[in-house]
């Protein structure tokens, strides 16, 4: 587990977070996450979409993320700290399989260990 004393998740950091899903750098995005980490993504078999438990694992989630979606990136994101919770807003922009671009809205609730992101749980909205 790592320690993480008298740190605190500032709005600053948390935005980079946010920022580094623009990156499709896995190896980026699973150095914000605690080693005990989870990433939930909006989609998948498990209760919480596809789970993925622990910065291994959290990095796989992230590359299985961005070779569904080559050209996805987020915009619009705003995002709230609040002690040890937070959350993004965002939408999400891809090429759909028709060729078309498609953007989705959705949100991710966080939770926080000092600087450190314990948890991302994503949500989106499904049109229809």
């Amino acid at each position: 587990m790592d320690t993480v004393i008298g740190k605190t998740m500032t709005l600053a950091r948390a935005t980079e977070f946010g920022a580094a899903w623009n990156s499709r750098d896995p190896d980026l995005i699973a150095s914000f996450f605690t080693e005990d980490g989870s990433y939930h993504a909006s989609v998948g078999p498990d209760h919480l979409g596809r789970s993925f438990f622990g910065r291994d694992e959290i990095r796989r989630g992230a590359r299985i993320f961005f070779d569904r979606f080559p050209d996805g990136r987020f915009e619009n994101l705003k995002v709230q700290v609040c002690g040890d919770i937070g959350t993004f807003e965002w939408d999400f922009i891809a090429t759909g399989p028709d060729g078309k671009e498609i953007t989705t809205a959705g949100c991710d609730i966080l939770a926080f260990r000092g600087d450190m992101v314990v948890s991302k749980n994503a949500f989106r909205k499904q049109r229809g």
